[in-house]
Order: structure tokens, then sequence, then C-alpha cells
């Protein structure tokens, strides 16, 4: 039987994948034969690319040269988008990485990926509740091109939660694309939803929301999940076992966020801040 698992003699495009979630997708993914093509501000070590180089996310123009070098090699087969910055950091530049570039990454992409090609990227269950602010989110969400993205988020960045909205967006972007895009090009295109987990961005969370509120996060399994959890659903989601999966938002968080909408479990927001 076939392994559809399998990565072999596929190029693998990875956006953000020094350390985290995305590290441990490309390890994965190297396991299982694929060819790894990174990007980041710092190059891994951990694993072995066939070529590297350091993008800066916030950059659409940067973003196109990088994609357009990559596609001179070959076909993209896979994208997996996996950067993304902390809400403690400047909002403009928080929805640049975590959703401008996410977007524009792909959009850029797909023209060189074949009818059989994924393109998978990191959401959270921090934008579960996309539906509530769908009037808010789908302008940017819409926006067209990286100039109308980048213009939208300078004019509309105050007052922003950065993260949450950027996730949010995240989820609605792949939602909506895929019903379109997988139609048009065979590509199909997914995220995952991860809840709180140990990766170097943690302390930030911890900064910005309070240890009392990130230790008492509803966590059925009982625990912060690793980044490898995380890069394993990652690595699933852009291999052809997952060959009829597309517009999917694949919830990572142990039953979090299912529990929460069912109502069986409850975010203590009193506990925001509190260290």
């Amino acid at each position: 039987m076939k392994n559809m698992f399998s990565y072999e003699g596929k190029s693998c495009v990875f956006s953000g994948c020094y350390s985290g979630m995305g590290e441990a997708a490309a390890r994965v993914v190297e396991s299982l034969g694929g060819r790894i093509v990174a990007a980041d501000l710092k190059k891994p070590t951990s694993f072995a690319t066939e070529s590297f180089r350091e993008v800066d996310l916030r950059d659409g123009r940067a973003i196109e040269q990088w994609i357009g070098e990559v596609a001179a090699g070959g076909p993209i087969d896979r994208l997996f988008y996996c950067a993304g910055l902390p809400g403690t950091l400047p909002t403009v530049d928080v929805l640049l990485v975590n959703f401008v570039g996410l977007k524009h990454t792909i959009e850029t992409a797909v023209p060189h990926m074949p009818r059989d090609g994924a393109a998978v990227s990191i959401s959270s269950s921090a934008g579960m509740g996309y539906l509530a602010q769908m009037q808010t989110v789908m302008p940017l969400v819409t926006a067209a091109g990286w100039d109308e993205g980048r213009d939208w988020v300078e004019a509309n960045a105050e007052g922003l939660e950065a993260y949450s909205f950027s996730k949010m967006c995240t989820i609605v972007y792949t939602l909506k694309r895929a019903a379109t895009l997988t139609p048009q090009t065979g590509v199909r295109l997914n995220c995952t939803s991860p809840g709180p987990t140990d990766t170097p961005m943690m302390p930030a969370f911890v900064e910005q929301a309070g240890k009392k509120f990130m230790d008492a996060y509803p966590k059925p399994v009982g625990r912060n999940s690793t980044a490898e959890e995380q890069g394993w659903p990652l690595a699933f989601l852009n291999s052809d076992a997952a060959s009829y999966v597309s517009g999917e938002n694949l919830y990572t968080d142990g039953g979090g966020a299912a529990g929460m909408m069912m109502g069986e479990l409850t975010m203590d927001v009193s506990l925001m801040g509190q260290s």
C-alpha cells in the first residue's frame, strides 16, 4: 500500500521555521522525505534546507521576490506559512506578518503550484470568535493585493487586538478562499488553530494576557501542547493523506474550543492581565 503521508520528491516551502511550530513541522516533513526551502529572519539549524532566504514578511515586494526565486527552481508542491508575531509587538507589524503576509505569500505561490498542491497556515484558538466579528474582519480578508491590505491595516490598526484579529482573518480567509481556490487551481487550502503551546512565543502570551489567565485557559488534555504535537497536524493537512481535505480550520487545542463553543468549558476573562 502506498504511504500517503510520504513527502518523497516534494518541494516544501516553509515561511517561519527557525523555531516553534514551523520548525517542528519542517522536521516532521523532512523525516517524511520532503525537500525544505525555508525563509525566516534566522536560518534554521535543526533540519537540512535545500535553500534559505532571509525575508521580511512585512514587505510584500520581498515576499514576491523570494517566491519568484523559489519558483525558478521548479514547482512549489507544498506551502507552509508558519510565521507569526505575538500581540506584544506593534499592531501594524503583527497584522502584516500574521495575516497580510500570509495571504500574499499564498496568493503569490499558487500560480507556481501543481493541481495537487496544498497550502497550510497556523491560526489560533484565539480566533474562534470570528463569526461575531465578520463585519470587521471581511474588509481586510477581501482586500485586493498587498498594497490594499497594508493600507487597510495602517488606517484601522488603532483599537484592534492585533493577535486575535489576525487569527480571525486567517480562519475566515481559509474558509472563504478555499471554496474558489481549489476548484480553480486544484490547490487545497487549510489552517490549524492551536491552543496554548510551549514555544518560544509563550512568554509573550503570558506577558500580554497574564500568567493566571494562561494557566486557567481551558485545556481538556490537562496541559499545553508541544511544538511537535502541532507540527504533525500541519504535515498531515499538506500530505496526500488529506487529499480530500480543503477549506478546513482544524482545532488542535485538545478540545478547548469545542468545549467552550458547546458551553461545557468557560474562559475566565476576569483573570486577564493578572500575574
